[in-house]
């Protein structure tokens, strides 16, 4: 008495209820958003995204005083500014992302849909096609589309949505959703299918931002968008990671093999397929960087030029990553190769950082409000 008894309870009974039932459990696309905190409610008095300077600090007092967080703590979001006045840059940071089976062919196309995004956001308040009034910041529709989210995150096909919700931006997409229909099981909701309503964000992302991705040259991304929405099961993250855990487990369907020898078999394959795979990609990026960077030495001038025959003497930076490629794969590097490598990488990124602020147009950044690690003042 006293215990719960399902779903983590006695596990005698678990076991003989999934007996009963024929229920084998579930299968989580992504446990970390679900397991971790990715983001912290806002309250009534204090809401974390209403515009005005400052929000996040109140919001981090006020949970504080609740006995519920930490005033010393970064304020979770799945989305967050990076404040200048705190960091010394401004940006965005997506936190929403958990893993990439591929860093060029999924991390890549993820930073560009970010980008397109957040710029299209930027240019939809300017105009005034959305404003506050369109999204309120109060806790009960602040939930109300998060839930969408971490709804994903579990494999739920649907959600639902008050049919006469304050949020009109949400609405407003929702009206172009195929299959909307109201609840039989929630009267005053709305019941939507999950999948319908991102292709129908796709739709909407396509038509209101279609001048942003020809000035960006993201045609391909949104390609790359719609084969992953229109075809998830061959497509999306979730589902190829999903494939290569069950060829790990020796399986066709992660449902197939015990929760216990499937967790491990996913554990060994990121870090051993995954993480291998990921550093053959990193390490094919910066190759092209450093060819690139060895062919234009003389442009970045005589300092770039002194520090690389500085790491590695009398070689190109491109033929150096080139001997020790293979070692830096089966992580048998000494610390030295390790070290010039980071040298290499640290000079590549002011090289580029140089040439991209010497760009006809580009206005020149302060040295003394430059970014850690890349900016011109930290060099």
């Amino acid at each position: 008495f006293g215990q719960s008894m399902t779903p983590f309870g006695i596990d005698a009974l678990d076991r003989a209820l999934s007996v009963l039932f024929q229920v084998k459990g579930d299968f989580i696309p992504d446990f970390r958003l679900i397991d971790y905190l990715v983001t912290v409610l806002s309250t009534d008095e204090s809401p974390a995204l209403d515009g005005r300077l400052g929000n996040a600090e109140r919001l981090k007092k006020d949970l504080t005083d609740l006995g519920v967080f930490d005033e010393k703590m970064s304020v979770y979001m799945l989305y967050r500014l990076r404040e200048f006045s705190t960091v010394g840059f401004s940006g965005f940071e997506g936190r929403h992302y958990s893993l990439f089976e591929s860093l060029g062919d999924d991390m890549g196309n993820a930073g560009s849909l970010q980008t397109l995004i957040t710029a299209l956001a930027f240019k939809l308040v300017l105009q005034g096609t959305v404003t506050h009034s369109h999204i309120p910041d109060n806790p009960f529709v602040e939930s109300e589309r998060r839930q969408i989210f971490f709804g994903s995150a579990i494999g739920l096909p649907t959600f639902f949505i008050l049919s006469n919700t304050e949020n009109l931006f949400m609405k407003r997409i929702i009206e172009r959703t195929r299959g909307v229909r109201y609840s039989h099981r929630y009267p005053g909701y709305l019941r939507v299918y999950n999948r319908q309503y991102l292709l129908a964000l796709m739709g909407f992302l396509t038509e209101q931002a279609a001048d942003l991705i020809e000035m960006l040259k993201l045609e391909n991304t949104m390609q790359d968008l719609a084969r992953r929405l229109e075809r998830p099961e061959e497509y999306s993250v979730a589902q190829k990671l999903t494939r290569g855990i069950a060829r790990e487990a020796g399986v066709k369907s992660p449902m197939s093999v015990e929760a216990e020898s499937l967790n491990m078999a996913s554990e060994r394959y990121y870090r051993t397929v995954v993480r291998k795979r990921h550093i053959v990609e990193g390490l094919g990026f910066l190759s092209e960087d450093l060819r690139s960077m060895d062919s234009g030495l003389t442009v970045a001038g005589e300092d770039c030029s002194r520090a690389v025959s500085y790491s590695i003497h009398d070689l190109g930076a491109g033929e150096f990553l080139e001997r020790v490629r293979d070692e830096v794969i089966e992580e048998k590097a000494s610390l030295e190769t390790l070290k010039r490598l980071i040298d290499l990488t640290l000079i590549s990124i002011h090289v580029d950082t140089a040439q991209a602020s010497n760009r006809p147009g580009r206005a020149n950044i302060d040295e003394s409000y430059s970014a850690p690690i890349c900016g011109e003042g930290n060099w």
